[in-house]
């Protein structure tokens, strides 16, 4: 699919996000393979991966567009998701249709500013088809700017400056759908159907969803946290 056809395959649909960290039990590049096998079964228009080897194995389970990110720390700055040119390369090597990365005004590594981060990408790598991670309104409107793709808003909630925003953030999505004419991904701390079809109302392109459908150990906090509320304790 060119690239039209790859975002407008997206449309109204659910991206499964199929990612485990170094820590989590299920961190292996053939889980999150079959993670995403079941996320297609299940009707998923997409799939948003983390790290070289599990990009190539999901690739090669499912013909799904997939967004890449590689999460990687670094000593100079908070800015994990896809931070560097090293990343964006391992990304694309692996066969993601979709490169995902940090767009927040948060200092980068190397004091690197995201404009020339940007077209440091766009020099070299063209047509890839690019997806700013952002969290806030401004941030959004600075990504449209610069020539961005697709908008998430992956990191509502998830910077020091949004830390006290509920999650799912809708009203993100509706503001930024508004003012902006390239399409928001909403994502961020959807775990309910109905937050789902408000995002979608509000201006939605599509719906980014991780921990409530891969991460059995959120799942399962969750469902726990549901019996330990006052209301409900014997």
């Amino acid at each position: 699919m060119n690239e039209k056809n790859i975002v407008e395959s997206l449309k109204g649909g659910l991206v499964v996000s199929c990612q485990a960290l170094e820590h989590e039990p299920l961190h292996s590049s053939y889980i999150m393979s079959k993670m995403a096998l079941a996320a297609k079964l299940g009707g998923a228009a997409g799939i948003r991966a983390n790290s070289y080897e599990d990009i190539v194995a999901i690739k090669q389970e499912v013909n799904l567009p997939v967004i890449g990110i590689v999460k990687r720390n670094f000593e100079d700055s908070s800015v994990f998701i896809t931070a560097t040119m090293t990343e964006v390369d391992e990304v694309v090597l692996a066969g993601a249709e979709i490169v995902a990365l940090d767009a927040t005004d948060r200092p980068r590594p190397n004091q690197q500013t995201l404009e020339n981060f940007y077209r440091e990408i766009r020099a070299k790598y063209p047509e890839v088809i690019l997806m700013a991670d952002v969290s806030t309104f401004k941030e959004g409107m600075n990504a449209s700017r610069l020539g961005f793709d697709l908008i998430a808003t992956t990191l509502s909630g998830y910077t020091e400056y949004t830390k006290n925003v509920h999650s799912p953030n809708i009203q993100l999505v509706e503001e930024l759908a508004k003012r902006v004419d390239i399409p928001i991904m909403a994502e961020g701390g959807y775990w309910k159907g109905e937050d789902l079809q408000r995002a979608v109302l509000a201006g939605a392109h599509g719906c980014i969803v991780g921990s409530a459908i891969t991460r059995p150990m959120d799942i399962t906090r969750h469902f726990v946290d549901c019996l330990q509320t006052e209301g409900i304790k014997r």
